[in-house]
Order: C-alpha cells, then structure tokens, then sequence
C-alpha cells in the first residue's frame, strides 16, 4: 500500500483511502491491506481506545472499519530492529492477525513459501560469503568422494561437529 514508513497524516489518510468503495457489510476492499507507521504511532494507538484485543506485540482497535473489519497493530522484530505496522484484518476469521503478521515478515525479510528447493538452495548460496562457500573438490579433490565433486558446498559451525 505504501513505500516507506507512514507519517501520521498518511496513515490517516491510508485509513479511509477507500471509503467511497467500501461495502459497509462485508469491509471489502481494506481487508487483508498492511502498511508500516512508527513506533509513536504505534504507541497513540493502543492509547486511544481500549483495544478489542490484544496479544504479544499486537492489538486490535475495538472500532470496526466495516463488518468484521478492523485495525490491528503489530510491533514486529526484524533483524533485530522493531517494526511497527497496521494491518485491516477480518476478524470472521479468527487467524486473521496471525495470517496477516506471517505475510508481513515474510514481505519484510524476503521470505516466499512459493521458492521451489532449488531456488531456495539458489537463494542461501548468493547470500553465503564466499569465505564459506566453495565447490567440492575444486582445491583438493582427494579430500571429497567423488560421487560429491564439483558440488556446491557451504561451510556450517565452522565446519564443526559439535553441537551448543
């Protein structure tokens, strides 16, 4: 919906951007839409009415959008950093929230559950420094199988055997 993080008068405005559209039954077209808004938003939210519910890192506003439509919040760590973010849930749906918090962090962190194996080997092998990872056999090829040269190999543990 948006690039960026949302200001307050954005968000604001990302609230009733389809107002003029919206089936007051159903809540249709906001369900399932997210955008990102800062932790002080975040924070003014929760403050502004008591929310309908609220979980670890997540709250839903007691005032529907439309039908089973409202906002929910979500206060996410990404690599370490918070993220906050509003989403429109349809809470006909009670794992509404969850759904729409597992999309986000699969947005956030380039995850897709529609990566075949090989693109998802393709995926760890481009984002593995070439410190650790390497062809099998390609410097010593006495040290490898031979069922197992030329294969791509990426050092785990240090190339370790212990487990922590």
């Amino acid at each position: 919906m948006l690039d960026g993080v949302a200001t307050r008068e954005q968000m604001f405005q990302l609230f009733s951007r389809h107002k003029e559209l919206i089936d007051p039954l159903s809540g249709t077209p906001y369900s399932g839409e997210w955008f990102r808004i800062t932790a002080s938003e975040y924070h003014s939210m929760l403050d502004l009415l008591p929310p309908l519910f609220m979980r670890t890192d997540m709250f839903g506003m007691s005032e529907f959008k439309a039908g089973n439509v409202t906002s929910v919040f979500f206060a996410i760590r990404i690599r370490g950093r918070e993220r906050c973010f509003h989403g429109f849930c349809d809470l006909t749906d009670r794992q509404s929230p969850d759904k729409m918090r597992a999309a986000i962090i699969a947005h956030e962190t380039g995850a897709s559950d529609s990566m075949t194996r090989a693109e998802k080997l393709e995926a760890i092998w481009n984002a593995t420094h070439p410190d650790f990872r390497g062809i099998a056999g390609e410097i010593n090829p006495h040290t490898w199988p031979a069922d197992h040269r030329g294969k791509r190999v990426v050092l785990v543990n240090n190339g370790g055997h212990e487990r922590s």
